[in-house]
């Protein structure tokens, strides 16, 4: 059994209508004759990137997060699972309204260990402002941050064979 939880094309539309939004401010200011043309046409670069953006998110049908009795799998953060035997904390970060899930692992498991030196120094700055290597935005998803941090901490402390009922607990 395995839960996947899916992007919110609320949010995906969202970003579509803002984006699209200030595109057309920015080409109302290329007509009128007294505005800067620079800042009119950077108005129109800068937040013509989020239409493209916005129309993958809505039309991306990929299971964002992913999570079965062996770990977690987030499609932006790690390239596999995330053994559950692993994780030894959880906690919630917020940066702007959006909660990220950072995930607190043994300094051997630290994807940074394997990189180079400037990864390793990015990596180190993320845990001086609060994070950790393993980071899980939650933004883009639609589901109550607190109580799926709950879950994710009490499938870190329970033995496999019982994952499967807080699997089937949590999906009820």
């Amino acid at each position: 059994m395995e839960i996947k939880l899916y992007k919110s094309p609320w949010r995906a539309v969202k970003l579509l209508l803002g984006s699209g939004a200030f595109v057309a401010a920015g080409v109302w200011l290329l007509q009128q004759p007294d505005t800067s043309r620079l800042m009119a046409w950077a108005c129109v670069g800068f937040f013509g990137l989020g239409i493209p953006v916005g129309i993958f998110q809505l039309l991306d049908r990929r299971p964002q997060i992913i999570i079965n009795e062996v770990g977690i799998f987030d499609r932006t953060t790690y390239k596999g699972f995330i053994n559950w035997d692993i994780i030894q904390d959880a906690y919630l970060m917020e940066v702007h309204g959006q909660k990220i899930l950072c995930l607190v692992v043994p300094q051997e498991f630290e994807p940074s260990r394997t990189q180079g030196a400037v990864a390793q120094s990015m990596a180190q700055l993320a845990k001086s402002l609060g994070f950790q290597e393993l980071n899980i935005p939650l933004g883009m998803i639609q589901i109550n941050e607190v109580r799926f941090t709950q879950f994710l901490l009490a499938m870190t402390q329970v033995e496999r064979p019982d994952r499967a009922n807080l699997l089937a607990q949590y999906n009820a």
